[in-house]
């Protein structure tokens, strides 16, 4: 796998290399805020690493002092932005902005249903749909001087594109409900303790070096048993155990895999890197 020829995005820098794609926001001046392109360029871009197999593990980083300040006010105050006025029933017009927030979910819900994992390096202001958009990552690393804030409440509206519903998974529901009524910070240190992150780093660099780390070390795995991982993990959170016993057993069913198996058990015995293949690009048209 190389560097991956790619679009000119006017709000991230994407790199591929050695089976890892690096997702950066690159508006460090403007605190990373999400104008009308990142809802459409993030998307794509996810969706066209996960459709074409392009990589085995994601990494999002960002730049500059806060990884992102949410969403920009731009997007609430232009003629065309979330808040504007819709002419004609309002009954009919309420039921359009209800798909259109299943349109701004799903730029981050891709992160959850992408085929390869996705780790997500915090560091700074972690605001508003920022906490939408990493709560969304299978893991997420952060610098000391990270905080998250549930910021909706500060500016009078209801977190809406992800917030809750994946929070109230991976926290406890008290803090959940603390962070979301008062709109109050959540340093780096706390967000470990109470385990929405997995470790804390003292620098940006170390951060970002952990996570790119930890994604080659997957990468480095069987990216069918990785995808089935999770698969079952998402599946577990949504479902019983019951549930999830089934899943699993029926997954297994048609994909467990004796050759991969049998590759990581030689590449051991050789004492070298095993070869596996990679995850097919996905069909998407007749």
């Amino acid at each position: 796998m190389s560097n991956h020829d790619q679009a000119d995005y006017s709000c991230f820098k994407v790199e591929i290399e050695a089976g890892v794609a690096h997702i950066q926001l690159k508006r460090p001046e403007a605190m990373n805020t999400m104008t009308r392109p990142f809802w459409n360029e993030l998307p794509a871009i996810v969706r066209d690493i996960d459709d074409n197999a392009r990589a085995r593990c994601i990494v999002i980083s960002s730049t500059g002092k806060h990884f992102s300040a949410g969403m920009d006010l731009s997007v609430f105050t232009d003629d065309e932005g979330v808040t504007a006025s819709r002419d004609g029933d309002r009954w009919v017009a309420a039921e359009s902005f209800r798909r259109f927030v299943h349109h701004l979910q799903e730029t981050f819900s891709c992160l959850d249903r992408a085929r390869m994992p996705v780790i997500v390096a915090i560091q700074g202001g972690c605001i508003g749909g920022a906490v939408d958009f990493v709560s969304a990552c299978d893991i997420r690393y952060a610098s000391a001087d990270a905080f998250f804030s549930i910021q909706e409440i500060n500016i009078g509206m209801t977190a809406d594109v992800g917030t809750f519903p994946r929070l109230c998974k991976l926290i406890p529901e008290g803090w959940v409900r603390e962070l979301a009524y008062t709109g109050r910070r959540l340093p780096a240190q706390r967000a470990k303790e109470i385990g929405l992150v997995n470790e804390v780093f003292d620098t940006h660099e170390a951060l970002v070096e952990h996570a790119l780390a930890t994604a080659r070390e997957i990468a480095e795995k069987s990216p069918l048993a990785v995808a089935g991982s999770k698969v079952m993990i998402n599946y577990a959170r949504d479902h019983t155990i019951a549930d999830g016993l089934d899943y699993i057993a029926t997954w297994q069913t048609g994909m467990f895999s004796g050759p991969h198996m049998a590759e990581a058990f030689t590449a051991k015995a050789q004492k070298r890197d095993a070869s596996y293949p990679d995850l097919l690009p996905l069909k998407k048209k007749m």
